[in-house]
């Protein structure tokens, strides 16, 4: 218990320094902005700030994407009450109640109560970060190869199982995910595969490149299709801060949404949208009467807000101590941590503290610095919707590929970048989702290494990933997940989500 309160005292004395709190405000309002503006989610800002991010000392470059993140999901908040457009996915289920409360003359109060349950769930769940990664960053590095394969092989089930739509075209992308991941030079002969002998390839498919392919240009290009929604009237805000009896009322939903959240986002898979569906369903079934959800109950606000923004800060638990991201964001994390020679894992925490606890501690910051930010800017917020999103695309597209081309500074990438925009161009028109593409290549590389290295060990007999209750444990459970999206019932609405 000292250990963990020196380590946050270490953590505190990083975060604060100028320049880590400069980028911390840069980070979350950025990512309050990216969560207002519908189409540019915190993955699309993340993708096109790694170029910059490896400019940075690694300590600053991951407090700023983690700001970007969590911030994210302050904003989407804001323009799903006030004019019934959700800037973030995870935000989608806030609009329910939030908006009708707008429409009733209540937009202040359930503006104050997401920013009070999101400043809450945020403050505990950096808490449990504290408390309970060091405890499983000693687990893990009891992990020998065998047990990092079945973990990693899990997340990708999971992340499987998770994903929206057909699991046939989930299974595929992971497939072609882990593909991709292994294009190059192989690690143990030097061989090149998967190259088709193209000298710009050799070092396999720079990250940095298709991740701004898929989630920067792609990802854009198809919310321009859609048609934007025209400019609705903004609901008066009038007093921000809840009645006693709405905070009392809320409390249960917030306490609740926070539990909630901060289990969910630790799943591979999971994460703030999870955790903002999952949250509304649980306080439909258990908040007490009277109930009104779907017509403006304060409580429709309060629990989803606060599950997102706790399953946003619990997913770096796995990333930071695991080196397994639990979704996309996660996954352009360890690329950049990798970039900058930094293997994400249980080392992390003893080989780099400052790093681990820096980050840790700036989410304290960032979250009182949201507070303080979001509520007085509530119409600077909205007015930036009036932005033509067309205009929006070049830019993005210019920016891309700058960033693609500075990084080795090699026209190849550019190349990767032009044919990865119109493979995720065409996966999303297929209704294909990226992130388990993204997770896939991610993993790819290091489920090889660790598969390699157990096979070695054990000289070639594949008993070694059941041999331990670890391994074995975590291929159980990959079983009992494809089992559970298996069942009619699950297939069924997941079906039905697809056709919605």
């Amino acid at each position: 218990m000292a250990d963990v309160f020196s380590n946050i005292g270490l953590g505190l004395s990083v975060a604060a320094s100028l320049q880590n709190l400069v980028y911390c405000m840069l980070g979350v309002v950025l990512g309050t902005l990216v969560g207002v503006l519908p189409g540019v989610g915190p993955v699309t800002t993340v993708a096109m700030l790694l170029p910059i991010s490896f400019t940075l000392e690694p300590t600053s470059a991951l407090i700023l994407m983690a700001g970007i993140y969590y911030g994210a999901q302050y904003g989407g908040s804001t323009t799903a009450i006030l004019i019934n457009i959700p800037g973030e996915a995870s935000s989608v289920i806030t609009s329910l109640d939030g908006h009708q409360m707008a429409r009733q003359g209540r937009a202040g109060p359930a503006l104050g109560i997401a920013a009070l349950g999101s400043f809450f769930a945020g403050c505990v769940a950096t808490f449990i970060i504290a408390f309970g990664a060091p405890p499983l960053a000693k687990l893990a590095l009891q992990f020998g190869p065998a047990e990092y394969f079945s973990l990693m092989l899990c997340g990708l089930v999971a992340a499987v199982v998770l994903a929206r739509g057909s699991i046939i075209k989930a299974i595929a992308m992971v497939v072609l995910g882990l593909l991709f991941g292994l294009a190059g030079s192989d690690v143990n002969s030097g061989i090149r595969r998967f190259t088709f002998d193209m000298q710009g390839l050799a070092d396999g498919i720079e990250f940095v490149a298709l991740s701004m392919a898929i989630y920067g240009i792609a990802e854009v290009a198809i919310n321009l299709e859609r048609r934007q929604e025209e400019a609705k009237k903004v609901s008066a805000v009038g007093k921000l801060m809840p009645s006693g009896a709405e905070l009392r009322a809320c409390t249960p939903s917030i306490l609740r949404g926070t539990f909630l959240g901060s289990i969910l986002g630790v799943l591979p898979g999971g994460g703030a949208l999870l955790a903002a569906f999952a949250a509304y369903t649980l306080e439909k079934k258990v908040a007490k009467p009277p109930r009104k959800f779907g017509e403006g109950d304060i409580r429709g606000v309060a629990a989803p807000e606060s599950a997102n923004n706790a399953g946003a800060q619990t997913s770096f638990i796995p990333m930071l101590t695991l080196g397994i991201p639990s979704n996309p964001t996660m996954a352009l994390m360890i690329g950049a941590l990798m970039v900058h020679g930094i293997t994400p894992g249980p080392r992390v925490m003893t080989d780099r503290p400052e790093l681990f606890w820096g980050v840790v501690a700036s989410m304290w910051i960032g979250n009182l610095m949201l507070v303080i930010l979001n509520l007085p800017m509530v119409g600077i917020w909205v007015k930036l919707l009036r932005m033509p999103y067309r205009l929006m695309f070049p830019m993005i597209v210019g920016f891309c590929c700058i960033g693609a081309y500075t990084i080795n500074a090699n026209v190849a990438d550019i190349a990767v970048l032009a044919f990865f925009t119109c493979f995720g161009y065409l996966c999303l028109k297929l209704d294909c989702e990226p992130a388990p593409l993204i997770l896939g290549f991610v993993l790819g590389p290091m489920m090889e290494e660790n598969l390699r290295r157990a096979l070695l060990i054990s000289r070639g007999d594949p008993m070694v990933f059941v041999e331990t209750p670890i391994s074995i444990g975590f291929l159980l459970a990959a079983a009992g997940l494809l089992l559970v999206v298996a069942a009619p019932a699950i297939r069924r609405k997941r079906e039905e989500a697809m056709a919605e």
